[in-house]
């Protein structure tokens, strides 16, 4: 038993939520199988995203069934499910809401009431999202972040569960708008969702073309992700799994002192804590969902990819040479040996 293992969750309550949490995971994937074909790693980082509380960007070129996903997912868990299509015209009133004049039929008076926007869902698509200027853009920062929207000086909280999955075009670029640095850094993951295999793609266009009949049964309630979302915060980690995931997130910065020599040549700007702090959170719930009460070094190296690719910034060095943040992802894994003292 590796010095990873040695702690684990203790008490019977939590022990039985996290076995409701893993009956769960099955159902929602069984639900899910009914309408969404293959994509299996996608959609668990999506669930990882919702199991921790935080928000995610997939990636893809068009009709890989991105938005598809998502609703998919709002429906199996019968949340509220909110689409924002993100175009160059659209305001930030658009997605916060804005105060509106209305008349009271019987005194004839007229006051400020507010109309809530789109934002105020449980899951809110956020389509192509780079298409709008960073000013709208910008109007979900605090949404993300805060779980809560200002207008006109008056904050409205959000109800709980609160995620933003956002959605990105990698293959059009004229008229879009890319995200600035400091939201990307609040999406938890960045999803990249790629074409499936031949046999997988196969039965896409078989079960697409003909007669479609499923009905999502609600598996999960909102009341159930939140207490997941508890119960992730307990599972303990050990100091060397911690200090694992903190050296990855440091060597992506060119300018500390122990960053590689392929570090300092392709990137620009690494990872922030915050990087380290999902990498624990999406470890801790996948630990939970394959039924450990524990985190492991696998559960980091796991998740390197889609919490890391977003948050390092390659310099021109890099682009000229085709070295992606991925490649470079893979070589740091390579680079920084796991800990093996203890085993």
């Amino acid at each position: 038993m590796g010095t990873e293992e040695k702690v684990a969750l203790r008490f019977a309550d939590d022990i039985a939520l996290a076995e409701r949490m893993q009956a769960a995971t099955s159902r929602i994937l069984s639900e899910l199988r009914k309408l969404i074909v293959g994509q299996d790693e996608v959609i668990e980082q999506v669930l990882l995203s919702l199991f921790v509380g935080g928000n995610s960007l997939i990636v893809g070129v068009p009709g890989l069934a991105k938005t598809l996903l998502i609703h998919s997912i709002a429906q199996v868990l019968d949340l509220k499910f909110s689409r924002i299509q993100f175009t160059p015209d659209l305001m930030p009133s658009d997605i916060t809401g804005t105060d509106l004049i209305q008349e009271d039929p019987k005194t004839g008076q007229r006051r400020m009431v507010f109309a809530p926007g789109p934002v105020f869902a449980n899951i809110v698509l956020a389509d192509e999202i780079n298409r709008t200027p960073p000013k709208t853009q910008a109007a979900l920062l605090e949404a993300m972040q805060e779980h809560r929207v200002t207008v006109q000086g008056r904050t409205y909280q959000l109800d709980e569960p609160f995620h933003v999955f956002a959605t990105q075009n990698p293959i059009e670029l004229e008229g879009t708008y890319p995200l600035p640095e400091a939201q990307l850094d609040r999406f938890m993951f960045k999803v990249t969702m790629d074409h499936l295999p031949a046999d997988e793609e196969l039965e896409v266009v078989r079960s697409t073309t003909a007669v479609q009949s499923y009905r999502f049964e609600n598996v999960v309630t909102g009341e159930d992700i939140v207490a997941f979302q508890g119960l992730v915060r307990k599972v303990p980690v050990s100091d060397m799994v911690l200090r694992y995931a903190l050296d990855l997130v440091r060597t992506t910065r060119p300018n500390g002192g122990g960053s590689p020599e392929f570090i300092r040549k392709w990137v620009s700007y690494g990872a922030s804590v915050r990087a380290a702090q999902y990498l624990i959170l999406g470890a801790k719930a996948r630990a939970l969902i394959r039924a450990r009460y524990h985190v492991n070094f696998e559960d980091i190296r796991a998740l390197a990819q889609p919490v890391l690719r977003h948050r390092i910034l390659t310099n021109f060095h890099a682009e000229s040479e085709q070295v992606t943040s991925d490649q470079l992802i893979d070589r740091l894994l390579e680079t920084i040996p796991t800990p093996r003292s203890g085993l």
